[in-house]
């Protein structure tokens, strides 16, 4: 008995040990020490990355109103200006054509039925520059059948009464002295009188007459080409100087011509034009009074006939708050708002009347209120956001 409890210890410890052993052969080849901190550096990039792609994220509030992040305002270029009331002029709208300045335009037109024949240089190109006087092409006349017989008889006629003046004149100069002075002057003016007849009965017959351009300039229009048959009063060449062009509009009420103080326009491409009323016609054209005006450089590129929008500002005056066009946009209900800035990151639509006030502006006369701060920058993209 003594001896089997002396031997009970010695086996309990060497199961013991065993049992270590084996545990400690399990997980001695595998490195759990980084599996903890990995997991956690893990959920907690998730955790960030979640809450990033939720903070960045525009949205829209259920009043309308739009939270949009700094990062995203960054993104979108916004810029804002904070608004003040002021009397400002009242603007009307009216339709415009650019057109050409009659003191720097011209026509070439055929004064004769004939044939058209190229200048020196060939016959000009659109968009070609040409000089004062420069030479464009050669008209030669066109004359039926009836017409060139009748002026060879008349050209035969002249030949015929040239020799007999010549020779007058031959025996007048043999006779000098004993013939009175005035009767050898006047066969002299007969001879020369008569070649200036036959030069210009040939010129009829095979001659051409030179169609130059009238004011320097650029060519705009080309109707015809070598060996084109025009009559008379025929247009063939325009000439234009692009630096010098007008605006024509249409005013349906003849007090404005007495109550502009500047205007602009704006073409289809929003490019704004300066202009410099130069005054108005006293006959209706179309129900309307014109109004011309000129544009003042640097000029775009404008083309004869383009429309454009002419903005008048009167001499009247409204209140509101000027804003730049581009702070105006459209809800879905097709009304104009613009865009306030209430918070750090909400933007507010607001419904506002708004008039023209020049090529660039417009004037809030409701919806707003001094000192608050608008969108002039990036608004539509602040519509665009659901």
């Amino acid at each position: 008995m003594n001896g089997r409890h002396r031997l009970l210890p010695h086996t309990f410890a060497a199961v013991l040990l065993a049992l270590v052993g084996t545990a400690a052969h399990a997980h001695g080849d595998e490195d759990h020490s980084k599996d903890a901190p990995k997991s956690a550096v893990n959920g907690t990039a998730q955790v960030r990355t979640a809450g990033e792609g939720g903070t960045t994220s525009p949205r829209r509030l259920p009043e309308g109103s739009v939270n949009v992040p700094k990062a995203v305002q960054r993104l979108y270029t916004l810029r804002t200006v904070v608004v003040e009331e002021q009397a400002l002029p009242s603007s009307v709208e009216l339709k415009g054509t650019v057109i050409a300045d009659p003191a720097a335009a011209g026509r070439v037109q055929a004064t004769q039925p004939g044939i058209v024949r190229p200048g020196p240089g060939g016959l000009p190109h659109l968009g070609q520059k040409v000089a004062q006087g420069q030479v464009l092409a050669y008209l030669a006349p066109q004359a039926t059948g009836l017409e060139r017989a009748g002026t060879q008889a008349q050209l035969a006629e002249v030949n015929g009464q040239m020799v007999i003046a010549e020779q007058k004149v031959q025996r007048y100069a043999q006779l000098e002295g004993s013939v009175p002075q005035k009767e050898i002057d006047a066969a002299r003016a007969e001879v020369a009188s008569l070649a200036q007849r036959k030069q210009a009965l040939s010129a009829g017959l095979g001659g051409r007459v030179a169609l130059t351009a009238p004011v320097p300039g650029v060519i705009s229009s080309n109707a015809v080409v070598a060996g084109q048959v025009v009559d008379a009063r025929e247009l063939l060449f325009e000439i234009v100087r692009p630096d010098r062009l007008l605006v024509q509009a249409l005013a349906y009420d003849a007090r404005i011509a007495a109550d502009i103080e500047q205007a602009g326009a704006i073409t289809a491409a929003k490019e704004p034009l300066r202009l410099a009323f130069l005054g108005g016609g006293l006959q209706l054209r179309e129900q309307a009074i014109p109004l011309q005006f000129r544009i003042i450089p640097p000029l775009p590129a404008l083309a004869v006939g383009q429309p454009v929008t002419v903005i008048v500002a009167t001499r009247s005056r409204v209140k509101g708050y000027a804003v730049p066009q581009s702070a105006l946009t459209q809800n879905t209900a097709n009304e104009t708002v613009v865009w306030v800035h209430e918070s750090a990151e909400r933007f507010k639509p607001r419904k506002v009347q708004v008039q023209v006030l020049d090529a660039t502006r417009s004037v809030v006369t409701s919806g707003l209120n001094a000192g608050e701060r608008v969108v002039t920058q990036g608004a539509t993209l602040l519509s665009q956001v659901r």
